[in-house]
């Protein structure tokens, strides 16, 4: 027999056995993937033309961010507040209805956030936006104090001080234009290092713009591997050139935020160093003073106040209150926490990394659009420039809390801003067991995640006349009135609200009323023409983009 023909005879019978063995697992997966319990629900819900067994991937193959952004809003227009997709084996629901939205925010169950974070862990380890379960209660628990509106007051120097710096920085910028993100972004990194974390100006690194920068190319990368599944699994990522650049990223980042540590642990270790002191000064007059248990107290008050402790009165109800225990501020709260064996180094790193992004990214984009959008509009920009005259007149004084609670008009004009672009365009939960929503007769299945998208919510005409429109009325307290509760929810809502949302409202009300002391702002670029792209954070892909003007303030003085 012809040994050619044996040999090819055998390759034909191995071919044919691997087709079929391919097309078999081809035919199994099908029948697994579009007979699963999970996906039949889905597929129930309103949902594009898919594909069988790989579903909606295609969708998003060669889309620019921005225009996939454009792509998913259109949507909306055509299927509703309920969207279902699945990609493979993997369920996504898009609501957008605030009484749907509600069920899953509200629960106390469906607290988990989706798998897609977990990109983050390279970064921000398993700190408070990625944790779960107990760990996360608990970080909760002890960090939400470090937030409460009595420790927030005595930052407002420091938001101001910070806020000067950037008024004087931006005087080489009047009348030319320039990307006012930049900026913003670099000083809202001096800000919260200076504040949360308590390092003062001249022990800081001059760092916060190559931070800001690197966190901004970090979460190019990380959205990136959201949406193109040649680098999403790290099977793959691990070989790209984004790993490389991510690796170099982190470097700057995870510097930063080391510093802080390091210097951190150095102030806390020196106050203690005085503390004792103060005691042994304090004990040397207790013996000599027969009036022991008062100088008992007075050791233990000063010992207090030389540690930062704030004892005010607690304000009006606040969710961060901790009753009469001692408050301190974030990082220092942390190494208090390390001391009675509640926190590890290991998590002071990972909540530090966290604060530090979820603290400056959102607030450099909710200002940068701030200014855009009182650009485009002379006449809200008149008003806030009235209001902040009527509280300062001519003078160039400090802002003072007590100042920031008469601008009213400019809170309007943040909250509005925040209601069109909201810095977290999305949320995404992992379902912890089946949910049946308020708007239609669907069941949304465990182990599915759903994408809750504010900037969608924000925008319905239900529950904003004219949502496109700018318009600080909005956010008139009769207007607020009749709005449902998760029909604004650029913090979030429910039980993982964001736990810094009263620091961040207070930081924008002082840096945009200091800015605006100063300048006067230009947009050319109308709101409805901003090109925006959703990564992590909300951007302009074409740019913030204003020029500026000095504006000499008016006395209001009869």
């Amino acid at each position: 027999m012809d040994p050619y023909l044996v040999t090819t005879s055998h390759l034909s019978i191995i071919t044919y056995s691997l087709l079929g063995t391919i097309v078999t697992l081809l035919i199994a997966t099908y029948y697994y993937v579009e007979t699963s319990r999970v996906i039949r629900l889905i597929k129930k819900l309103p949902n594009p033309p898919s594909v069988p067994i790989i579903g909606h991937t295609l969708i998003a193959l060669k889309e620019s961010p921005e225009f996939l952004f454009q792509k998913g809003l259109n949507y909306y227009e055509i299927y509703g507040t309920v969207i279902g997709a699945y990609l493979g084996t993997r369920a996504l629901i898009f609501l957008s209805d605030p009484q749907d939205v509600e069920v899953i925010l509200s629960s106390s169950v469906h607290i988990d956030k989706a798998d897609d974070y977990k990109l983050f862990k390279p970064w921000l380890g398993d700190g408070l936006l990625i944790t779960s379960g107990d760990k996360w209660r608990g970080h909760r628990k002890m960090i939400a104090p470090t937030f409460h509106m009595n420790i927030l007051k005595t930052f407002v120097p420091l938001f101001y001080e910070n806020s000067v710096d950037l008024v004087n920085r931006l005087r080489d910028k009047v009348g030319k234009e320039f990307d006012c993100h930049d900026y913003l972004s670099a000083v809202t990194v001096d800000i919260l290092t200076e504040t949360a974390m308590g390092i003062k100006k001249e022990r800081r690194q001059k760092t916060g713009y190559e931070y800001a920068m690197a966190v901004m190319k970090m979460s190019d990368i990380l959205h990136r591997r959201h949406y193109d599944m040649s680098v999403r699994f790290d099977i793959f990522f691990k070989f790209s050139k984004l790993a490389k650049l991510q690796k170099k990223l982190l470097k700057t980042i995870h510097s930063l935020t080391e510093h802080v540590i390091k210097e951190k642990s150095k102030d806390v270790e020196e106050k203690y160093e005085k503390y004792q002191q103060l005691k042994e000064e304090q004990n040397d007059k207790l013996i000599e003073n027969s009036k022991i248990t008062e100088n008992v107290e007075n050791v233990k008050n000063n010992a207090a106040n030389y540690m930062h402790y704030v004892r005010d009165d607690l304000d009006d109800i606040d969710e961060n209150d901790i009753g009469e225990k001692k408050r301190l501020a974030f990082l220092e709260m942390m190494f208090e926490l390390k001391k009675n064996g509640q926190m590890t180094d290991e998590d002071i790193w990972e909540e530090v990394n966290t604060i530090m992004f979820e603290g400056h990214d959102t607030t450099a984009a909710g200002s940068s659009f701030a200014l855009c959008v009182l650009g485009n509009h002379p006449d809200i920009q008149a008003r806030v420039h009235e209001e902040l005259d009527g509280i300062f007149g001519d003078s160039n004084r400090q802002c003072t809390f007590r100042d920031t609670l008469e601008m009213k008009y400019l809170e309007r004009v943040i909250m509005e801003t925040l209601r069109l672009f909201p810095p977290v365009p999305f949320i995404a939960r992992r379902l912890n067991q089946d949910v049946k929503i308020v708007t239609g007769d669907y069941v949304l299945p465990k182990s599915a995640t759903v994408i809750i998208i504010q900037f969608l919510i924000h925008r319905l005409e239900k529950y904003y006349p004219n949502p496109t429109v700018f318009n600080p009325d909005n956010f008139l307290p009769e207007n607020m009135q009749k709005r449902h509760y998760y029909a604004y929810i650029p913090f979030s809502a429910g039980p993982r609200s964001c736990v810094g949302r009263k620091y961040a409202m207070l930081k924008l009300k002082v840096l945009l009323s200091t800015i605006l002391r100063n300048y006067r702002i230009i947009s050319e670029t109308p709101d409805k023409e901003f090109l925006l792209q959703a990564d992590i954070i909300l951007k302009r892909h074409d740019g913030f983009k204003i020029k500026i003007e000095p504006r000499t303030p008016t006395s209001c003085k009869e």
